[in-house]
């Protein structure tokens, strides 16, 4: 397939726009729009590892556009289906979060808001998922390196036997270039996206972004066949993936942080219920952090997975959310597994 890169010096910026006004109500963003039929596609060979609005943008697209990015998986193909936890503790950690893009969509502007559709996801095959000592929700629990490698079949992996995991692919990243000057560390989202790893980000969702710089700069990546609201361990199931969008400049809104129009949820499993786990602490960390330390305690007991594999599980799989956060001093969580994940226990 074709790339379209741009073979010219990049376009200047226009001015930062420090702060955004709504001045469309959200119920009225949707409108008729035009949309050109003409696709560009990007390799997984044009990406980068820091967001910054000085970097070339890889394609120019028009906007109502579609493009597909090939993405890496989020190590920047470090590992693969055979690596073995050496690989992953002997890894360039400055690699992590390789994206595709910058790509640069004519009449984007600062102030304007970049609508992003995002029409397919496709995993390819594999993934990974680690446990980094220091990092995750859990660090005093778990201080050694750890990798777990999935094979991904077109709807599920069995590969952490005796769970059947359903799949659903989306990107962690999904941004625009940062307003402030960079380089900037990919980790921490913001205003802009970024590493957002909102896993209702699927098919079928419209994300709008504030824009900060001519061409808005947009890029994605660190695919995900599957995660858990919470991403405890600290990846959801991470793997190349495929991604098509469509990029559509709107200068008809204001936003000053990420807004997304979800579809339907559609699930590939009967209902079977839930286990909840219920904690509730002076702040909202604290009580996550028991929440998971109850729910590694029930696979292991009821399911007899390791501790680390338990860990991995609940990362892929178990859903946090805050239940109520008026009843002072004490915050509650809930975290929920679908008792479809072992239906032969069910």
């Amino acid at each position: 397939m074709m790339e379209t890169i741009i073979n010219h010096g990049r376009p200047s910026n226009g001015a930062a726009v420090s702060q955004f006004k709504r001045s469309t109500p959200y119920n009225r963003i949707v409108g008729s729009i035009p949309h050109p039929m003409s696709l560009h596609c990007v390799p997984n060979s044009r990406t980068h590892d820091r967001w910054d609005a000085n970097l070339p943008p890889v394609a120019e697209v028009a906007s109502g556009d579609t493009v597909i990015l090939d993405c890496l998986d989020s190590s920047g193909a470090q590992l693969s289906p055979t690596s073995a936890v050496a690989d992953f503790v002997a890894m360039d950690r400055n690699k992590i979060h390789t994206i595709t893009g910058p790509v640069f969509v004519r009449d984007a502007q600062p102030g304007d808001v970049l609508q992003i559709e995002i029409r397919r996801i496709e995993h390819r095959g594999w993934g990974w998922t680690s446990i980094i000592p220091g990092l995750g929700s859990l660090p005093e629990r778990f201080t050694e390196p750890h990798l777990f490698l999935w094979k991904l079949e077109k709807d599920f992996s069995y590969s952490l036997a005796p769970a059947r995991l359903p799949l659903a692919p989306f990107l962690g990243i999904v941004g625009v270039a940062p307003e402030a000057p960079g380089p900037h560390r990919t980790r921490p989202p913001g205003p802009f996206g970024g590493n957002l790893d909102v896993k209702d980000l699927q098919p079928g969702t419209t994300l709008y972004l504030p824009v900060f710089h001519t061409g808005a700069l947009f890029s994605a990546g660190d695919g995900h066949a599957a995660q858990g609201d919470g991403e405890v361990c600290i990846n959801g199931i991470e793997g190349p993936m495929e991604a098509e969008f469509r990029l559509t400049v709107r200068k008809d809104m204001r936003l000053d942080e990420p807004f997304a129009e979800l579809p339907p949820r559609v699930s590939k499993v009967a209902d079977l219920g839930s286990w909840a786990f219920i904690a509730s602490a002076p702040d909202a960390l604290s009580a996550a952090k028991n929440v998971v330390h109850h729910a590694i305690d029930f696979l292991m007991d009821r399911f007899s997975l390791s501790p680390q594999l338990a860990y991995t599980l609940c990362s892929v799989a178990l859903d946090l959310r805050l239940s109520q956060i008026v009843n002072q001093p004490q915050i509650t969580v809930t975290g929920t597994l679908a008792k479809s994940l072992f239906p032969k226990a069910s």
